[in-house]
């Protein structure tokens, strides 16, 4: 088994938590380190986990296989560069880090430690994303036109002044780095590297952060894409992908539900009336469980975690490109 700790006790790293603690033979949480010790000292000692004050301290623990960051965003690349240089497996949540620089100067960390690197863009591991991608890289959708995402919260309805979720420099771009990040990463996979991006993003309801971002994007296959993010509305998600031969869906926030229309088949088919789709349904599925055990699997090295390097430094090179679009109000090329 895995011998993990959690760095950073906010609401997610609970979450991160609460989705292996006795549900799992591959790893486990048994050290926590947090800013807001008194906070986390029930919880710790609900779970059995042993609480210390100070990131040093995860380090130098040599029981200690991996470290999980939960962290604000701005702290990853350093958190990163320690822990690498300690030796110790990095499962890192999304944002990797805020700029290109940072990615790079913390990829060249991990590579040169040997250690396992794993970024939680959770979604990749869904049945259903993986049937989309299996259906894409197959040919079964035909020359692909366009993809188009939308994944909803009303989380900024709620997020205090006071918290670092709030602040504009550790969360830039209204919804990127709470949702549109996800949707990024999944278009990454399903359609490859990203060449043109154009960002609008506006305050429209919550009191206290940007909470309404729409992006446009040019695939470098020629494709187009668009999604929108919210942090000001009902809980919602949908990615789909436009294709030749029909079209493909993924809906609802646990990304349940699998649907493909195909195009007609006939010229003398009524184009304005949609065949009957194929629906797959795969409730239940726990996707934060699926990346940690999976990043246990990288470890013990039974396989490797998916999302490789390049595909995280590109993804944080689109999430830069967004929000100096975001900033600049111009559509930004990435190179």
């Amino acid at each position: 088994m895995v011998r993990a700790a959690i760095v950073g006790l906010g609401r997610w790293g609970r979450i991160l938590v609460e989705s292996v603690h006795g549900k799992t033979g591959d790893i486990a949480f048994v050290l926590a380190q947090t800013r807001s010790r008194a906070k986390a000292e029930d919880f710790c000692r609900d779970k059995n986990i042993a609480l210390v004050d100070d990131f040093s301290a995860v380090l130098s623990d040599k029981t200690i296989d991996a470290v999980v960051l939960a962290t604000p965003h701005s702290q990853h690349k350093e958190q990163i560069e320690r822990a690498a240089r300690a030796g110790k497996h990095i499962f890192v949540e999304k944002p990797f880090t805020l700029t290109r620089r940072d990615a790079v100067a913390a990829l060249d960390a991990v590579t040169k430690a040997g250690v396992v690197l794993a970024v939680g863009f959770n979604r990749r591991f869904h049945p259903n994303i993986v049937e989309l991608k299996t259906r894409l890289d197959g040919g079964r959708l035909g020359e692909i036109g366009s993809c188009v995402g939308e994944h909803t919260a009303f989380a900024g309805m709620f997020t205090p002044r006071e918290t670092w979720r709030a602040d504009p420099r550790e969360s830039p771009a209204g919804a990127m780095t709470a949702l549109g990040i996800h949707t990024v990463d999944t278009m990454i996979h399903l359609l490859g590297r990203i060449r043109e991006v154009h960002c609008i993003n506006a305050r429209r309801a919550a009191p206290h952060i940007d909470d309404t971002t729409s992006v446009m994007l040019k695939f470098a296959n020629g494709a187009s894409g668009l999604f929108f993010a919210s942090l000001a509305t009902a809980a919602n998600y949908r990615i789909a992908v436009y294709g030749s031969k029909g079209f493909a869906e993924i809906l609802g926030g646990s990304l349940d539900d699998f649907r493909f229309v195909p195009a007609p088949d006939s010229p003398s088919a009524n184009w304005t009336v949609a065949p009957a789709p194929e629906v797959i349904h795969r409730p239940g599925f726990d996707l934060l469980r699926a990346e940690l055990t999976a990043f246990a699997a990288a470890i013990r090295k039974r396989a490797p975690y998916p999302v490789t390097p390049d595909e995280v430094l590109h993804g944080v090179e689109v999430f830069e490109a967004i929000v100096t679009s975001a900033e600049s109000g111009k559509p930004v090329t990435i190179n």
